[in-house]
């Protein structure tokens, strides 16, 4: 192969590439600009709606008897006789015998104190009768002077009238406590702890049972002070008779794997604030704790039952409820105006609970407030609303917000 062909089918080979590398420069389309957008955000809004609202404030306690005495024996003597009810957790009516003293030695007392009372009054008699025929003979013989009392017998006969009262006094006694080793329920109520049984010998003071009443049952409550601000009570001032409450308060518990509730009242406010916790405790009070109910499963609210309180507190004019997810910060909410455009805007928040806020003023109904969450914020930057549309704000019951 000559000189020649060696270099010219190279050159021709790259001849002919540039050549069509041109042709297809020449030949590509042209490329359309275009300008890079990106879409505003998609957000859900809340419609907020004014409504008057009904505050609550959660609580919960352990129920325990208006009252509880220690049944005390006043007499000495052996226990002869028990009630059946006398057992723990029997219940019982006012004035039943729930154990018998042997009596026989106040028996026996109330005849001797018969008789010395009986010999009392003879002594009385005796000596009216002397102090008579006295008066009579001084004044038939000394009518001009004034008699000595001793003559007249008048100390024999205070002595005589103190003596009948004593033994009369020692009979009413003697009677009071035969009286006692009957001992009587003082109200209606129900046996917690029994002490004593037949056999035993008891002295006075000596603790036979631990009872207390079931015509109310109540329950503590704490509540945090600055809770009290939606409730319509404080804490009583000295010399102020006490206010009575009107507060409603509905009581939950779970027994027996369902829930239950009771209806009560808020009865008082004690009157100390727990240095540590800050807790104004609120006293809850229920009618006949164990009265069965009509047509009810409904177990008593029996003493020791741990519950749930909500108590009804005051109401507010045009109050606002949010999710609190869509509380910025403490005080602040994103609204959405009619161009969909978002704002910041201050509230004024009334109460925060776990899931919502109560808001006072800050909206008005009709707006609407954002409800997802957002990485940059800018004020006026556009939103695009979800197409679910806007939620209604304010949908709670208007009766309560626990």
């Amino acid at each position: 192969m000559s000189k020649t062909i060696r270099i010219g089918v190279p050159l021709g080979i790259l001849l002919l590439g540039l050549v069509s590398a041109a042709l297809m420069i020449r030949s590509r389309p042209q490329v359309e600009r275009r300008e890079v957008s990106f879409p505003p955000p998609l957000v859900r809004v809340l419609e907020i709606r004014k409504q008057d609202l009904r505050l609550e404030v959660s609580s919960q306690g352990t129920v325990s008897p208006r009252t509880e005495s220690d049944l005390i024996s006043q007499v000495a003597g052996q226990v002869i006789e028990v009630s059946p009810q006398f057992a723990a957790g029997g219940f019982f009516q006012k004035n039943d015998i729930l154990i018998r003293i042997d009596p026989r030695d106040y028996e026996f007392a109330i005849a001797r104190l018969e008789a010395e009372v009986a010999q009392a009054r003879l002594q009385l008699a005796q000596e009216e009768g002397e102090a008579s025929i006295a008066r009579e003979e001084w004044e038939r013989l000394a009518k001009d002077e004034t008699p000595n009392p001793l003559v007249l017998r008048e100390p024999q006969l205070i002595q005589a009238r103190a003596a009948l009262a004593a033994a009369e006094a020692a009979l009413q006694q003697a009677q009071l406590n035969l009286d006692r080793t009957r001992i009587r329920a003082p109200f209606d109520g129900r046996i917690r702890t029994k002490k004593a049984d037949v056999g035993q010998y008891v002295t006075p003071g000596a603790l036979l049972a631990v009872i207390y009443a079931v015509d109310y049952a109540e329950v503590r409550l704490p509540v945090p002070d600055g809770d009290m601000a939606y409730l319509d009570c404080c804490i009583d001032y000295r010399g102020q008779s006490p206010q009575p409450l009107d507060l409603e308060v509905v009581l939950k518990s779970d027994y027996a794997q369902q829930e239950y509730t009771w209806q009560g009242k808020i009865v008082r406010v004690e009157g100390e604030i727990d240095p540590l916790t800050h807790m104004v405790t609120l006293v809850a009070r229920v009618r006949d704790p164990y009265s069965r109910q009509q047509q009810s499963a409904r177990p008593p609210l029996a003493v020791g039952l741990f519950v749930r309180a909500e108590i009804m507190g005051r109401t507010v004019q045009e109050a606002v409820i949010i999710p609190r997810s869509a509380l910025r910060g403490s005080d602040r909410v994103l609204v959405i105006d009619e161009n969909n455009r978002l704002h910041f805007r201050k509230v004024e928040v009334l109460k925060t609970e776990a899931e919502s806020v109560v808001l006072s003023g800050g909206l008005e109904g009709g707006e609407r407030v954002c409800l997802s969450p957002l990485d940059v914020v800018v004020d006026g930057m556009l939103m695009r609303l979800s197409q679910d549309g806007a939620e209604t704000g304010g949908n709670q019951d208007a009766e309560g917000l626990s």
